[in-house]
């Protein structure tokens, strides 16, 4: 089988011949239709958070396609099921986190395209009580950028607590903002569009978005409480920018929540005298759980939320992370293995 594999990290991947691999007691193995390209393959590729993948392996959280084995014991899925294998690969399943639901910060977790290799490649082995079960209204093209930017941004909408009717701001109309802004008007939400791009702010009104703020042109925390009156109940901020943190509390309403989930480099500079006297709420999301993750393919299935994708073949992978790397792609990449 092909498979895209980072040997050096800050070097190009390598499209390798590898063998493919056998399934083991409790593993399946899924011949890979469309994998989605994020922003965290690249920081895996480049190797540039503490906790490093071991050398050599295949990046790719986004990787949907067909079961074609299964290992001994495995009963939760069957050959022939469409499946996803997400960033959470897999966690222990009895600590304190994964039995009330929060398993994405177990500390056993296994990552996708991570610490287990992942979907730039024909095939891969995934666990099936941690796959993403795709619903038979999506492709597997279609599927792939939500099973990572989909189900954070909308675990990122959750965790602000906005509430139908109320506002909420998505600061940083990319891969993640296009896709928030959809679900925060399937949720019901009045939606401010935050970025410093004019043609990212058109793409979000046609999105859906009630709002537009262009960052660049005077303070944006002050043009949002304009818009809200007061300030936004919500704001996710996606885009990796100390400076969109900031904003982003600024622009919280008082008792409202700041949920982050763009990791920019550096400090987050917390404005602590405003957060304690406006009772502002910042919270990190990281991805979302299982329950998350069929919700998030469940509003897609109904037609609510479609992700913007350009398809790309797995050759030329090392052109879309120079892209990505200079912030050339407007919305999601999709590796499309029926391409060549």
């Amino acid at each position: 089988m092909q498979a895209a594999v980072v040997e050096q990290f800050g070097k190009p991947l390598v499209v390798a011949e590898l063998t493919v691999p056998t399934p083991g007691p409790g593993q399946i193995l899924v011949k890979t239709e469309a994998c989605g390209v994020c922003h965290t393959d690249l920081h895996a590729a480049n190797g540039d958070w503490p906790l490093k993948p071991t050398l050599p392996f295949t990046p790719g959280h986004e990787g949907i396609g067909i079961v074609t084995a299964l290992g001994a014991g495995v009963t939760a899925v069957k050959e022939g099921d469409r499946v996803g294998v997400p960033w959470l690969y897999s966690a222990c399943g009895h600590c304190e986190y994964c039995l009330s639901a929060r398993e994405t910060v177990c500390a056993d977790a296994q990552f996708g395209g991570y610490t287990r290799n992942g979907g730039f490649a024909e095939y891969m082995i995934g666990d099936p009580n941690y796959v993403a079960h795709i619903p038979a209204k999506l492709s597997a093209r279609e599927a792939a950028p939500l099973i990572c930017a989909g189900i954070t941004s909308y675990k990122g909408i959750k965790e602000t607590q906005a509430r139908p009717g109320e506002w909420v701001v998505i600061s940083g109309v990319g891969g993640l903002g296009h896709l928030g802004i959809q679900y925060a008007k399937a949720m019901g939400l009045h939606v401010c569009a935050v970025d410093i791009d004019n043609g990212k702010l058109d793409h979000a009104k046609k999105m859906g978005a009630d709002a537009l703020v262009n960052a660049k042109l005077g303070d944006p925390a002050d043009a949002v409480k304009k818009i809200t009156g007061g300030g936004a109940h919500g704001v996710l901020i996606t885009a990796p920018s100390l400076g969109a943190f900031k904003q982003g509390v600024d622009m919280t309403r008082k008792c409202g929540t700041c949920v982050l989930v763009g990791i920019p480099p550096g400090e987050f500079p917390t404005p602590l005298f405003e957060v304690v006297a406006n009772c502002i709420t910042i919270r990190g999301s990281f991805v979302g759980t299982r329950r998350d993750m069929a919700e998030a393919l469940s509003f897609a299935a109904d037609g609510k939320v479609k992700a913007d994708i350009e398809l790309q073949p797995l050759s030329a992978i090392n052109k879309v992370f120079e892209r990505l790397a200079r912030g050339d792609v407007p919305s999601r990449v999709v590796l499309d293995f029926s391409k060549r």
